[in-house]
């Protein structure tokens, strides 16, 4: 069983940043795709990034392409999202998940933190 911990969250005004953490406890972290989803009220969770367990391969969704990372630091069991240019598009509360194969539909993702907001003022 493996339990996620989101951190980082808050409030920022549009253009700024934010990093945002998922720690996981359990073994074998580095076997686990890891992403992170997000979902505004009324919406549908939706995908925003993965990262492989050796972090050799990402992916994000289109329009935070070039605004977004997602890293992944093993040793540490912690999956990061550094959120930079942030628009007010972009508020919503943030989820992360693991998943042993590679894939961005959430409804695949097996486990799941408890969220985190993130609101962005214009």
């Amino acid at each position: 069983q493996v339990q996620l911990v989101e951190s980082g969250g808050g409030l920022v005004q549009a253009g700024g940043s934010l990093r945002l953490s998922c720690t996981a406890s359990g073994r074998l972290f580095r076997s686990y795709v890891m992403g992170w989803f997000r979902q505004a009220p009324g919406m549908e969770r939706e995908f925003v990034a993965a990262i492989s367990g050796g972090g050799y391969t990402t992916a994000y969704e289109d329009s935070v392409k070039g605004r977004f990372t997602i890293s992944r630091d093993n040793a540490k069991n912690t999956v990061y999202l550094q959120m930079n240019s942030l628009k007010p598009e972009d508020t919503a509360v943030y989820y992360c998940g693991g998943r042993t194969d590679w894939g961005t539909k959430a409804i695949e993702y097996s486990y799941w933190g408890q969220g985190t907001q993130v609101t962005v003022s214009s």
